[in-house]
Formats: structure tokens, sequence, C-alpha cells
């Protein structure tokens, strides 16, 4: 048997052999019927091969196309809106509002002042899980992006067309700090251009972690606090380098809508923000879920509390108005320290509060103010103010009213300038100049009065009979020499504080009577510097230098003791420590002050109304008892001082017999009560207001006639007797 295999029979023969008809045919030598020509197989394929490839080009031609069209139409778009910012080289990051931290003087934040609220804070000052609690609430991959998050964009894109409606933003944190610092908060397509293009811009030339210390700082927190330092502050009453986990979720929470989720108006939204911020935290493996719980179940130190605005915020604007005049423009963050006493200011505010609460609306007050200084002139406590939520209005420094009898120190002492002393005796009766007639509102008259009492019960006539004798001009004089800075008008009037000053001028005139005769500018600033150290103001000593003598120093002093020891200041009496002061009342009593002092210590207390209406008090009543109360505390540990300045009084008085009668009396005057001081005659009970009829300027005063010398060569004991 034959096993040897023919080429047919191998198994790749068939693809050689012809088929059977054309086998037959050429062996007949004809076709066979109704038969076609045949392609072979591989060119069908190579044909179908041919046509998918053409169409995966052409896609690829028409998707390339496509991105080209529409990268050349997004350029284009760049270009146009772009060209509003001018060059890249040109950009920079503008500078932030200059925050005032001001620091009483032992170094007590006070509070901060600016148009943000608080000062700039670095990142690497901030716990960490603070800029990690914006970023895994706001932007989750703050780290991989280059500005604009694609994957954010699409992801809201798919969302959005899902929805039939936008569902949230897409802007990174770039993309804000971007919109923040350079453009407008409208929504416009040339703005989230301009953003994007910004935000590509910070990302080339600032680190992730400069950018994120950006943002933290100019971003918005609601109630009036721009960055996370003045947010801190302002919700818990921290710094923003103390804040506790749970707190730096709540300040990350509200960013969406600050009002909305505010945590002193809408506390419940804010603590379920907090819980959301905690848990985009976990998400993100910046804590652990065991950290988030004990975060969110510690609410005593995350519920926010409204920070009561306390005077000393009186004290903060005050300076704020000042910084222009010590250092120009301030164009970056600033340490301010103050002379500020927190714990007298802290005393001065609990007992003015009290005071007008329990008393005001018996006596028809509303308002106060108090001013209080050293020898130096160094303010140690200022109250603006009951309530500085209600109202910020300054009534220490702003306000400026009527002094009343507190500035007739003031004439007084420009008699004494003039060869007066306390010893010299006047009259006190009805007076009537250029039809200006002053008069006691008791309606009552003391007849002969030495100057010393005459001031320590506040008699009207005799202050306005002095102004008239030494002539206003010099009263004037002699009121800004002590430190008015108020706009007078020399009037006889002026004499009995009917022309207007603020407490605080008010309070620094009395200082030179307590320091020995120094004139003072009072001031509340000892220096400035930078956040880094540098110093750029310091307060000297400079000042008027000595502007009384140790004799007009120690008349006044002599005086002024009288008017707390025997007169209407009474009520203001500090124990064992020798003090002098002045009461005061203005016309119709609308204004009630005391003026006081030792030789530690000055301060000036006002009450009345803002609207200017009457009260029923008078500057020997509750003021003098507010400056007791406030002083009592401040003294405490301080070595008992004498008042400055030297006056011996006259022992033996000399009188000369008047052929005259007193006027509240009818009786004739006696020796015996001239000698007397007026504590032994006839008391005016508390302040003596006083109406003005006609105000008109002083013509040329008549000459004082002064009597007779004696031998003793006590030559000033009568002089004014008769008052010219």
């Amino acid at each position: 048997m034959d096993l040897r295999l023919s080429p047919d029979d191998r198994v790749d023969s068939g693809a050689q052999r012809k088929p059977k008809a054309q086998r037959a045919q050429s062996g007949s030598g004809q076709p066979p019927r109704n038969s076609k020509p045949r392609r072979p197989k591989s060119q069908k394929v190579r044909r179908k091969r041919s046509g998918g490839m053409k169409f995966i080009v052409g896609l690829a031609y028409f998707c390339f196309t496509m991105l080209l069209i529409g990268g050349v139409a997004v350029a284009g778009i760049v270009v146009y809106y772009g060209r509003d910012l001018g060059s890249s080289s040109t950009w920079e990051v503008p500078q932030r509002p200059p925050n005032i931290r001001v620091l009483a003087s032992n170094g007590q934040l006070l509070t901060n002042r600016g148009q943000t609220g608080g000062e700039a804070v670095g990142i690497h000052e901030l716990p960490s899980y603070v800029g990690q609690a914006v970023v895994a609430s706001e932007d989750r991959r703050f780290y991989s992006h280059f500005g604009v998050d694609p994957i954010g964009l699409a992801s809201v894109a798919v969302e959005s067309i899902q929805a039939g409606s936008l569902t949230r933003g897409a802007s990174t944190l770039t993309q804000q700090v971007a919109k923040n610092l350079f453009l407008t908060p409208d929504v416009t397509p040339a703005r989230k251009v301009q953003e994007a293009l910004l935000a590509v811009w910070l990302e080339q030339n600032y680190t992730k972690d400069q950018i994120l210390e950006l943002y933290l700082n100019r971003v918005h927190f609601g109630s009036g606090s721009t960055g996370i330092e003045a947010a801190a502050q302002t919700y818990f009453g921290i710094s923003a380098r103390n804040l506790s986990l749970g707190q730096a979720a709540m300040l990350a929470g509200i960013l969406p809508a600050p009002s909305y989720y505010n945590p002193r108006t809408h506390p419940d939204r804010a603590a379920e923000r907090q819980r959301i911020a905690l848990a985009n935290m976990v998400r993100e493996g910046y804590i652990t879920q065991a950290q988030a719980d004990a975060a969110a179940q510690n609410m005593d130190a995350n519920v926010a509390t409204q920070r009561v605005a306390g005077t000393e915020y009186y004290v903060a604007d005050w300076v704020e108005t000042l910084m222009n005049d010590y250092l120009g423009e301030v164009n970056e963050d600033v340490i301010v320290s103050t002379t500020l006493d927190w714990d007298m200011q802290k005393q001065a505010e609990f007992v003015i509060t009290e005071a007008v609460n329990s008393q005001g609306p018996d006596l028809s007050f509303s308002q106060a103010a108090f001013v209080a200084m050293d020898t130096d002139g160094r303010v140690r406590a200022l109250v603006g103010g009951v309530d500085y939520n209600q109202s910020t209005y300054n009534r220490a420094v702003t306000s400026r009213r009527q002094p009343g009898s507190t500035f007739k120190p003031f004439v007084y002492l420009a008699a004494m300038q003039q060869g007066y002393t306390p010893d010299t005796l006047m009259v006190d009766e009805p007076l009537e100049y250029n039809g200006w007639a002053p008069e006691n509102s008791s309606g009552q008259y003391v007849g002969p009065v030495l100057l010393r009492d005459a001031l320590a019960y506040s008699i009207n006539t005799v202050a306005a009979r002095l102004a008239i004798d030494i002539g206003p001009e010099a009263v004037v004089e002699t009121a800004y020499r002590m430190g008015f800075s108020s706009n007078f008008q020399p009037v006889p009037s002026i004499a009995l504080g009917t022309q207007e000053v603020s407490l605080l001028e008010l309070t620094g005139a009395y200082v030179p009577f307590a320091n020995g005769g120094f004139g003072v500018i009072p001031n509340v600033i000892t220096r400035i510097t930078t956040m880094g150290g540098e110093v750029l103001y310091e307060a000297s000593t400079a000042g008027p230098g000595q502007i009384l003598t140790d004799e007009q120093v120690g008349m006044m002093n002599d005086m002024l003791q009288t008017g707390v020891q025997a007169g209407t200041g009474r009520g203001a009496q500090l124990g064992n420590w020798p003090m002098a002061g002045k009461t005061g009342t203005s016309q119709r009593n609308r204004d009630a002050l005391f003026v006081g002092y030792t030789a530690s210590l000055v301060g000036g207390v006002w009450l009345g109304n803002d609207d200017d209406t009457p009260t029923r008090v008078f500057g020997g009543q509750v003021p003098a008892a507010i400056w007791r109360d406030i002083m009592a505390q401040a003294h405490e540990g301080l070595q008992v001082s004498d008042l400055p300045g030297t006056y011996v009084r006259l022992q033996d008085r000399v009188a000369v017999p008047m052929q005259d009668t007193m006027p509240a009396t009818g009786q004739p005057v006696s020796v015996d009560q001239i000698q007397q001081p007026l504590g032994q005659q006839q008391q005016p009970q508390g302040e003596v207001p006083f109406e003005i009829q006609q105000q008109q300027p002083i013509q040329q005063p008549q000459p004082v006639p002064v009597a007779p010398a004696p031998s003793d060569g006590i030559g000033s004991l009568l002089d004014g007797l008769f008052g010219g």
C-alpha cells in the first residue's frame, strides 16, 4: 500500500488548489456557467480594516480640530477678559489693611482697631488643625491642583446637569484668595476668567502654605471680622493661636455663608456646620473619628458667646483717632501700649454702671463719664459712657459740656496771680454788670466772705465779681496756660463755667494743683511698635514745664481742700488721704460734675443726659460719691502724701468795720461775722446754679478798692471788700 502523501493531502493545500469548477474547466477549456469572478478572502479583510482606520483617524482629526478651535476660543476669551488685568509682571498682592493692637499698661489686650478687627497671623503661629479644617471643608484637593481644580469643575458640572441647576461652587481656595485680593464679588464670566488667571499666577509665585495664610487672614467670617484672628476674638474672645479643634471646625464651617451660620445669632446652624467640618477632616485623614467626637461634645469651649464691649473700647477708639497724629498714615500692623490701668478701668466701669442704673432713674440722669490720670498727665482710666454696645460716643473725650462751678478754680487762680489770696474778703450780694445779673439759685446772699469760703461753697456772685475785677481776658489766658484747648470767649460769664469743655481737658487742667505747678498734656500712648518690635514712637516727659509758683499752688490747694472738708465736696472725702476738689452744676442742672485730686491721682466725673435735658443731681452728690468709690481702690497700697504747695493762713484776721448790711439778713455786719468762716454762718445747700440773663463782652474793668493795710503787713486781707 502506498502511504505517501500527495500535495493535495496537506492541511494548507486548499489555498493552493484550484476549485473543482476551475479544474473541470481547465480540463474542458470552458468556464462554468453562471459563475462570477471571486476576490480572495485576504483582500476583503484588508478593505474592512482600512475602513475602520479611516473612521478612527477621521474622529481623531475631528476631535483635534474641535480641541484646537476650543483652545483658540478659550485663548481668545482669556486674552479678551485678561487684558483688563494688565501685564502679569505688574501684579502684586495688595497690602492688608493695617491692624492696631491696643494694650493696657500691663500688656492686657484691650481690643484691636482697624478695618479688619484683628491682626494678621502667620500660618506657623496657628495650630495645624486650623488650616486643615478650612482645607477639608473648602478645597480638599488644595495641595494637588494648580490653582484651578478640573476634577472639581467636572464634578460640579455633572451634578448641576443632573439637578438641572447649579448645585455648588467650584472655586478653589486659591481662586477665592484671588477674588478677595484683586476682584469684585460680582459673579460674571469676565470675573471668573480673571479669577482663574490670577489663581494660576498665585500658585506660580507663592507656596501652598503662603496661599493658605493669605486666605486665613483675608476671608470674611461675619460680624465685622476679617481674618482668623478677628474671628477668634469676636466669637470666642481668644487669640486664633489658642483655638481648640472644635472652635477651628466651627469657624471653617461658617465660611460658605457667615451671616446664615453666624454662631451668635444661629448657634444651632453653626453647630451643625461644625459637625460637617469635623467629618470632612476625618474623611481627609487629618483627625480620627474619636477626636472629632470629642471636639463636637466639648460644647463649653465651642459655643460662641457674645463678647461684651467694655468701657476700654472708648479708650481704643480714642487711640485709633490719635494714630495719624503720632505716625501719619499707618500702613502695617502695629502694637500700641497705653497708660491704662486695667484694674482701675474695670473698677471705674463697675462703679459708674451701678450708679447710673441704681440712681439715674430717680435723679433723671442716664449717662456718665470718668477720666483719671496721674500727676504726669498719663491717663489711667477713661469711661466714655455707660454701655459701649449701645453708644460708642465718647463723652469723656469728644463731648463738650458746660463745666459749671468746676471751672471756678481757674478764675480764682487768675485772681491769685494778680495779688488776691484765700484770705481776701469779698461780698456776696446781688450783682448786675452790663445787663448781666448772675444770681445764687437760693436767692440768698451771705454778705462778706473770704475767697476760701466763697470757692468752697461755690458762690456765684463772688466768682463773677472776680472775673469782672481782673478781666475775663486774664481768666482765659490762665485757662489756656493750665491746659484747656477749647475756644473761649472773654466774657464775664466764663467765671461760672458757661463755655463748653471736654472732661478730659478739664481734668488735665487740675493736674498742676496736684503735682506742684507743672503743666501737662494728657496722654494715653506710651509706645508704638511694629509686629517685629521696631519702635515707631516712644512717649517723652516733655511738657509745658512749671506754670505755677509754689505759693500759687499752695493757695489753690488751701481753698480747694476747704471745699472737700467743709464745702460742697464733702461727699468725696478719701479717708486719711489729703485731697482737694471742686463740684460743679451747669445751668438748669443739665450737667453735674466733680473733679478731685490727691498727690498721686486726679479724676473727673460727669453725669447728665445726651439730649441735654435737666437732671435732679448736684456735683456734690452722686459725682462726688463715684469719685470717692473709684479712688479708694486706686489708692490702696500707695504711700499717703500731702498736697504740694506752701501757704500759711492768716491767724489774726483784721477787718475794717463796715457801714453796710448783709443782703440776706438785713442786719448790720459785725467784725465777728467777717472773721468767722462761712461754715459758722448761713451755708448754701448743695450747688448754686445760675441763669444768664445777658452775656456781653467785658469792657475795661473798674479798679478794685483796697482797704488800708494794717501795720502788721497783712495788706490783702480786705482786698476786694466792695468788689468794685
